[in-house]
């Protein structure tokens, strides 16, 4: 940079990195008249660039994050795998925290092959809470703990464009138990170009449940607009949505008053603001599933209730609106699990077994084959009768080595998935795919359709390959710009990474692909991933920052069309069942239990309560011991990523361990059938190999 501004007098900065930058150097450099953020782009992606800077495309990108002009004073700094101060054993080791002297659990580790392996367990406390990126830098504006103009350069939601825009917010009503807002852009400058709004609203607050000053609750992207052309977007939200979870109450609240409605050009930067008055309101059912909501996570909000957790004695253990200077998040240190209430041990598949269960019939000889399951519902009595077919070998291989297997008992097909959100098969067979930009770049177009777009594209390869899965969206937040993987996720914030990954799967879907959204969930570093990471935050956090883009996905309205045969006609007709979706868990642990065995987010949150019917997958277990099989499919994890050397189960003959494979294995099945893994197979047909 010096070398180029000292011979130019104009220069634009191009930074082809993923994860936010720190640009606090840009005032010292008067030359720099222009930053353009290009991240990974794809294939194609450089050219882009080239038609950007030569003036041909206008950019009409906003940022998915907030660049920060310090990033040890975000709030998140202290307790990430970015941190080295403050903890002399991490220095050099990226924030590596550690429960020290936890011999119960090191001496109950046993590696596959039968010798016992140490550990050192390890944690991370989301002391922020809700105050991750630009929520936190917009409160602590709000309050007066921070100046915000010297804290941020660039805001959430920012970008510029060769062209300019003028709003007009033409309404803002309740309509039912939804806020409808209409803009009117218009293109006031000279060239052709797109704009994006963007809604935040600003609620309520007493001090008796945590709340960021405002959060997006809507987006829109205009078409290409000539000068002088406008174009009226209509932005809704369900009302609900601007509720909170309070840990109290045990369920979302609406609080009584008046809620601030802002058009912004970016998180900071407000046009219009309307007020909307609304009563108190508990939301105690789901909206998708009318289940009943409780909290699932008492122990996540108990260990922060220990002051032991984070900082020096006398340090508030949370970050709080009601004192964001006083209670900002102080540098993590070392612990022992006894000091703070931490038990850890590794789960125990015979204690869960009461001997009580009776096992499922196998090998049965009835004539069903798995298309004759396609466009059923999910408890069709039919699947029983499948299901009977199977063998012990079978449900076995397909949940602990190889899903891909084929099945001649059911007519499974051989089945095919791959991973990368960039590129399907584009690592494993040769390139032969597209390439796609990361996840970084695609969030910042905020666009819906754009993305849906996508999503078909994929789907079309999926045909074209055989493929009948992808190991994509990552959906994970970008709590740290340190963090790791950013590259591979969308953005700090979970409305707009929410929002995407149900347009790219909606596209994908309608091709009959199979996504698989990763990596469900709170599981937003690399450090220490396969370490034992106990990750700790409270469900408040869980529920409106890192579930939420997996809710939003699994509760898309979307559905997608099968042909099936009539029970009644015998005829063929199109039927429409729930997006094909699975979920692959996570390598982490929420609190002291690994994420993939926690029935309570596995199957209490995401199905009991979502309503989700697919299929979870574990990440790749290769050696990671404390990544249970038993323990996956008894509380919801259903297939384990492993080879055939480490994919097994503690006694494949267990009553109880059969009725859950086969649960699982039903999970699955009911995937494939209403993918496109089985086009080409009518229900007259059976399939085998030779």
């Amino acid at each position: 940079i010096d070398l180029v501004t000292s011979n130019f007098k104009k220069v634009t900065l191009v930074y082809n990195g993923a994860n936010a930058f720190q640009f606090d150097f840009l005032s010292q450099y008067p030359q720099i008249k222009s930053v353009l953020w290009c991240p990974p782009a794809g294939q194609t992606g450089f050219s882009a660039l080239g038609e950007v800077l030569a003036g041909d495309v206008n950019p009409s990108g906003k940022t998915s994050d907030t660049f920060a002009k310090d990033l040890t004073k975000t709030a998140v700094f202290n307790n990430t795998d970015g941190t080295a101060a403050g903890n002399a054993s991490s220095v050099g080791t990226n924030g590596k925290f550690t429960y020290d002297n936890a011999d119960d659990l090191t001496a109950s580790y046993m590696g596959f092959s039968g010798d016992k392996v140490t550990v050192t367990p390890t944690f991370v406390n989301y002391v922020e809470g809700i105050y991750v990126g630009y929520r936190y830098f917009e409160t602590a504006g709000a309050m007066g703990t921070i100046d915000y103009d010297n804290a941020v350069t660039f805001p959430f939601g920012y970008g510029l464009s060769y062209t300019s825009f003028s709003w007009s917010l033409l309404d803002c009503r309740l309509d039912g138990e939804n806020v409808v807002l209409s803009v009117r852009v218009t293109n006031s400058g000279q060239l052709l170009g797109k704009d994006v709004v963007e809604a935040y609203v600003g609620a309520p607050w007493d001090g008796s449940v945590e709340k960021s000053a405002v959060a997006l609750v809507a987006f829109a992207k205009t078409g290409e607009l000539a000068p002088g052309e406008s174009q009226t977007l209509e932005l809704s939200w369900p009302v609900r949505q601007m509720a909170s979870w309070s840990a109290a109450d045990g369920c979302w609240l609406l609080a009584a008053g008046s809620y601030q409605v802002s058009l912004r050009t970016d998180s900071h930067h407000v046009v219009e603001t309307r007020t909307l008055d609304l009563g108190e309101k508990r939301y105690q059912t789901d909206d998708a599933t009318g289940a009943e909501i409780v909290a699932r996570f008492p122990d996540l909000d108990e260990y922060f209730d220990n002051p032991a957790t984070s900082g020096a004695d006398g340090t508030p253990v949370l970050l709080t609106r009601k004192d964001m200077a006083g209670s900002f998040p102080a540098p993590a240190q070392d612990k022992t699990a006894a000091s703070v209430d931490v038990t850890l041990s590794m789960y125990d598949a015979e204690a869960e077994d009461d001997g009580t269960v009776t096992a499922p019939e196998t090998d049965a000889q009835n004539g069903v084959s798995l298309i004759d399951l396609r466009g059923r519902k999910f408890d069709d009595p039919l699947w029983d009768v499948l299901l009977d077919q199977l063998s012990r070998g079978d449900v076995v291989a397909l949940v602990c080595t190889n899903a891909g297997e084929k099945i001649d008992s059911v007519g499974k097909p051989a089945t095919d998935w791959d991973d990368s959100p960039v590129a399907m098969g584009g690592m494993e067979r040769g390139g032969s795919h597209c390439v796609w930009p990361s996840e970084y770049l695609v969030a910042e177009t905020w666009d819906v359709d754009l993305l849906r777009s996508m999503g078909e594209a994929v789907g079309e390869e999926s045909l074209s390959s055989g493929i009948f899965g992808w190991w994509s969206p990552a959906i994970n937040m970008h709590r740290s710009p340190f963090s790791g993987r950013n590259y591979e996720y969308y953005s700090e914030d979970p409305l707009l990474t929410g929002s995407l990954a149900r347009a790219i799967v909606g596209g994908g879907a309608s091709r009959g692909m199979v996504h698989m959204l990763k990596h469900f969930c709170v599981y937003d570093q690399e450090t220490s991933r396969r370490e034992h990471l106990c990750t700790w935050a409270t469900e408040q956090t869980v529920r409106e920052i890192y579930a939420r883009p997996f809710e939003m996905a699994v509760k898309s309205p979307t559905r997608h069309a099968v042909p099936a045969l009539d029970a009644s006609t015998g005829e063929q007709v199109q039927t429409e069942v729930n997006v094909p979706l699975s979920m692959m868990s996570c390598y982490s642990f929420l609190g002291n239990t690994w994420g993939g065995g926690r029935e309570d987010l596995q199957t209490g949150l995401l199905r009991d309560e979502w309503g989700f019917d697919g299929v979870v997958l574990s990440d790749f277990s290769v050696d990671d011991y404390y990544m249970d099989h038993d323990q996956g499919i008894a509380d919801g994890t259903d297939l384990m990523l492993a080879t055939a050397a480490t994919g097994t189960v503690a006694d494949p003959r267990s009553a109880y361990t059969l009725n859950n494979l086969r649960r699982s294995v039903r999970r699955y099945l009911y995937v494939v059938v209403n993918s496109n893994a089985m086009n080409g197979i009518s229900p007259t047909v059976r399939v085998t190999y030779s």
